[in-house]
């Protein structure tokens, strides 16, 4: 005798935990409702909780991305993020710039990292990137970078927009740009 019950349709009180956890985590990192028997406050909590601290990932992964935001980073991310099960740092970075230039709402710092990460890799987001073997060229929000053996150079930066002509307007690293007119 193996232990194994006779019937072998009837659920396990394992089968019933782990359909509890699978809901927990649902509810926690992917938007799912919330269990029942768990309070909806406390699992609000956690929930911005894991989100603040996937935005500091991703942060660390796209850094001009988050501070090319700025303030409204951790909004932004939030709100994308809040319906979507984590791929990883680097490619959620990398679907958030892709859908903030798709809307055209992509800071120019952040088109130069994007339009640099498309040169330097190949995503198509679903698989993990991988790295190209021939040259390429990546292009986001009017910054183009290319990759040639290797090594990827920022062909033309992605314009900033100046409130007077030939103020100097700080990129990301504090550096400031001189644009006229």
């Amino acid at each position: 005798m193996t232990g194994a019950p006779d019937d072998e349709s009837a659920p396990t009180p394992r089968a019933g935990l782990a359909e509890r956890q699978a809901e927990l985590v649902a509810a926690l990192v992917a938007g799912g409702p919330p269990p029942p028997g768990f309070a909806p406050g406390p699992l609000a909590a956690t929930r911005a909780a894991l989100l603040r601290k996937r935005a500091g990932e991703v942060a660390r992964h796209w850094p001009l991305l988050a501070a090319g935001l700025g303030a409204r980073w951790s909004t932004t991310f939030a709100e994308w993020a809040a319906r979507r099960p984590t791929a990883g740092s680097l490619r959620d970075g990398w679907d958030l710039a892709r859908a903030l230039h798709a809307q055209h709402a992509l800071p120019p710092a952040a088109a130069e990292e994007l339009a640099v990460r498309e040169a330097r890799l190949r995503y198509d987001g679903l698989r993990a990137p991988r790295s190209r073997r021939a040259p390429s060229v990546g292009r986001a929000g009017g910054a183009v970078a290319v990759q040639i053996a290797g090594r990827v150079r920022l062909l033309r930066p992605a314009p900033r927009v100046s409130t007077q002509a030939g103020d100097g307007v700080p990129d990301a690293a504090g550096s400031k740009l001189w644009i006229s007119d």
